[in-house]
This record gives structure tokens, sequence and C-alpha cells, in this order.
């Protein structure tokens, strides 16, 4: 879905339920460069199952992020999840994109369970093979007044919100640019935050199946808390395998394996369902990233559940980067938690 044009760039900005991330990249003719990035800590109940609920939080923290980081450049993409936002794959006659555009509206009003008036839709032709009567249509709706939030908290904080993304998308963007396409490769793709889980499975590069779900990495975090008595921030230590002071790390274990698996079968649910319901049966391999794809032994647990290949994505695999100006350890480190980010960057205005 990314386009290599010369427009102008932009910069992603990722606004999670626990962070928000902001990554700029430089397209140059050996690819993508990375040129900056940063992330700032949002205070917990800044934005709950995707909405915003405290604006004045957010605009803060990236006019603060923006400022540290040096940042120029004004024009964001932005994306979004959560159950505001509906994703269907559906068949259609076959017809042009100008044709579509004009009957979208209809096609999409019996698979939307919101008023059509309340959304703000867009299509994507998945598959057109040639002499066929049909052709598959993936259909995203978003709620107007989310939105409008979004754009409206970005504009406050100084930016020009230009693209409006979904996180399953931009997950998919950093992947095809990372990753060598299989036609016949299966793979998932789950970016696991705090307290949602992006799902998209891609056949060949292809977008087949995508879920949000509302569990992530905070539950655990919060259950540490309760059980060692320990702050926020060193819960988050402790939930990622590292050590706190007076804390036997054997009782974190036992938490952090309870909270893991709880997560991991909502992961897996959404996976057998793929199964049950495609024509292929397979997937090759589970790439995570988020946040709480850090949590210890995380990908071991999903590879042990699911019997399938997993193991962490690597959204600078292809995209350079100056080791003076970029730590590498400091990037491999924080580079989980910039995926959507590194999606949203590669978008520029006006493409598809």
């Amino acid at each position: 879905m990314a386009l290599f044009g010369k427009k102008k760039g932009v910069i992603g900005v990722d606004i999670g339920s626990s962070a928000i991330k902001i990554v700029e990249l430089k397209d140059t003719k050996k690819g993508y460069q990375l040129t900056n990035y940063g992330i700032v800590p949002l205070p917990s109940e800044v934005i709950v199952d995707g909405a915003i609920m405290d604006s004045s939080a957010i605009v803060e923290a990236i006019k603060n992020l923006l400022a540290e980081k040096k940042m120029k450049t004004r024009d964001a993409a932005i994306s979004v999840s959560g159950h505001s936002v509906i994703i269907k794959k559906i068949t259609l006659p076959v017809m042009t994109e100008a044709e579509l555009e004009e009957s979208i509206q209809w096609e999409a009003e019996q698979y939307i369970p919101f008023p059509i008036s309340d959304v703000n839709i867009d299509f994507h032709i998945l598959e057109m093979a040639p002499g066929q009567p049909q052709m598959d249509v993936l259909i995203v709706a978003v709620k107007k007044d989310m939105i409008n939030d979004y754009t409206a908290a970005i504009a406050e904080a100084g930016l020009n919100p230009v693209v409006v993304d979904v996180d399953s998308f931009a997950l998919e963007n950093m992947y095809c640019i990372n990753y060598d396409i299989v036609p016949e490769e299966t793979v998932a793709l789950v970016n696991m935050g705090a307290n949602i889980t992006n799902i998209n499975i891609l056949k060949g590069g292809t977008s087949t199946l995508t879920r949000d779900v509302s569990v992530g990495g905070r539950q655990i975090t919060n259950e540490i808390q309760k059980h060692a008595g320990v702050s926020f921030e060193d819960a988050e230590i402790l939930k990622c395998g590292g050590e706190v002071n007076g804390v036997d790390s054997k009782d974190i274990d036992a938490i952090v394996k309870f909270g893991a698996n709880a997560l991991v079968t909502e992961v897996q649910r959404s996976l057998n369902f793929y199964l049950s319901t495609s024509h292929e049966g397979k997937i090759d391999r589970v790439y995570l990233g988020g946040g709480s794809s850090k949590i210890k032994g995380i990908a071991d647990v999903i590879a042990e559940r699911t019997g399938f290949p997993t193991e962490l994505i690597d959204p600078f695999l292809k995209i350079g980067f100056n080791q003076k100006t970029f730590d590498p350890d400091a990037l491999k480190k924080d580079a989980p938690l910039l995926c959507v980010g590194v999606g949203l960057a590669t978008r520029r205005p006006g493409d598809k």
C-alpha cells in the first residue's frame, strides 16, 4: 500500500493507549532511511478502547516530543483502531473504481453496524481476476467522531493531519517494505499494545483478515502492581523480564505467565478463526510487534500454543539509519513499539 513517489514526506504519529510514538523516514534511492523518532509515555486512561478521553494530555505530549526531537515536518499520518473501526472483505460484481466510488455507501451499509451518516468509508479493490464476474473489496468504516477527535488533537499540537490510516494497515505497510513477499505464504502480523491487540493476516502480502481484540499487556502490568506492591514503572520493568530491588522474580514469572496466557488465548482464537474460514488452512509464520511483544517469553508461548513459528518483527530490517545518530542497541530496544509508526511514516498525502 505504500507508494514510493517523490511526494512530500510526513511524520508517522502512532497514538497508543500507553505511549505516543513518532517516526520520520526519508525516501532515498537506496530505500527508506530513518531520520528521527521519539517515544513519550501517556498516563493511563488517556486512551480507552481507541477513544480519546483526555485530549489535552495528548496535545501536551506531542508538543513536548516534537520540541525534544527538534522535528520540523508538520504533515502527519495518524491511525486508529478499536470498536469504532470496522473492516470487512466483501465480494461484489466487477465494476470500475469510479463506479464503486459512487455506490460504496449503499454496498457497505449492510455490513456496518453504525448509521452510514455517522462514519467515513473507504475501500480498496483486492482482487479482480480477468474474465471473472466478481471481485474482492476491502471496506473500512470509521466513526466520524473518532476521526474528528484524533485530527483535532493533532491539529492543536501544531501538526497537519494529511492521512488517517488504520493500525492494522500501517502494520502491513511496515511489513511489506521490510520483508520479501512470497506469493503463497501466509503470515500473521500481531501488534500487541497495552489495551488493544491488532491482528492482520496476509497472504502474498495482501490482507485477508483483520481483527482488533481488547486485550493487551496493561492487564499484566496491573496484576504485577497489585500483587508485588510496586509502581507502574517498576511493574513494566518486571513484566519484560527486568529486575527490581526487593521483588522475587519467581513470583513475577507466575503472574506474567498467567496474564500472558490470557493474551495468547485471544491471539490463538483469531488465528483459529482464520484457519476455520479460509481455504488455505495454514499460517506459515507469526510476527509479533507492539510494546507487549517484549513480555518475557511471549513469542515462545504463542509458538507452543499455536504450532506456528513465531518471532519478533523488525520494523528496521531494510530501513537504514546513521549509527552516529541512533544507538543501535537503543533502537533495537524501541523497535517493537515503532511498528505502526514506521508504517505510517511511509504514507504520503493523496496515496491509496
